[in-house]
């Protein structure tokens, strides 16, 4: 069987848009709130979940067979803790000015319920291959509104995209102002509501 067929791309394509962690579940929503006033934080903050997520599904997948019921949340917490660790160290050693932003924030990937939610659901019951798709599937389709938040509260709150002006002198000088408070937490939260509102209205799965 092609890695490329149809069955392995599906779990990397359908949470992204089809059935997205944030949008249809409602999954991992605390984090629009500390995250996305920058565009640049909430990218590395969505590689790094996409990095966690992927590899911890691959890494359960491939101890599935051996990881006794009783104890395999703590196997989860254990696999998902290494990598956060692994990930905010290379934060720090190569990005430390974006790491400084996301604070504690990293730290937390570890109670994100989609990695914990793919590893109960797919890891635990589906090939490497497979689970190591879902995970990125899942990491990006959480990243994805991270990124699309993060780009209205930056644009519209500061006028600026990855710390570069992008609106014009001349808009200012015709008496523009930036919306201060786009980039107070409870816009981002209104912001993901109408991210909702649009997917919901759009996914015929859940109209029914």
């Amino acid at each position: 069987m092609s890695i490329f067929s149809s069955k392995n791309l599906k779990p990397l394509s359908e949470p992204i848009l089809k059935n997205n962690p944030v949008t249809l579940q409602v999954l991992g929503i605390c984090s629009a709130l500390a995250v996305t006033v920058k565009l640049e934080p909430a990218l590395v903050m969505a590689l790094s979940v996409i990095a966690v997520a992927s590899f911890s599904n691959l890494i359960i997948s491939c101890m599935r067979n051996f990881i006794p019921n009783s104890i395999r949340i703590i196997v989860q917490l254990v696999v998902i803790a290494a990598l956060v660790i692994i990930v905010d160290q290379v934060l720090k050693a190569f990005a430390y000015d974006v790491s400084k932003q996301l604070s504690v924030f990293v730290g937390l990937i570890i109670t994100n319920c989609i990695i914990m939610g793919r590893l109960e659901a797919f890891a635990m019951a589906n090939k490497p291959l497979p689970s190591l798709l879902d995970g990125i599937g899942s990491g990006a389709g959480y990243g994805l509104i991270l990124v699309i938040v993060a780009f209205f509260r930056e644009l519209l709150g500061s006028g600026t995209l990855m710390g570069y002006n992008v609106i014009p002198q001349s808009f200012y000088d015709f008496g523009y102002h930036n919306n201060n408070f786009i980039i107070l937490p409870p816009m981002a939260l209104i912001i993901v509501g109408v991210i909702i509102w649009v997917q919901r209205a759009n996914t015929k799965e859940v109209k029914k």
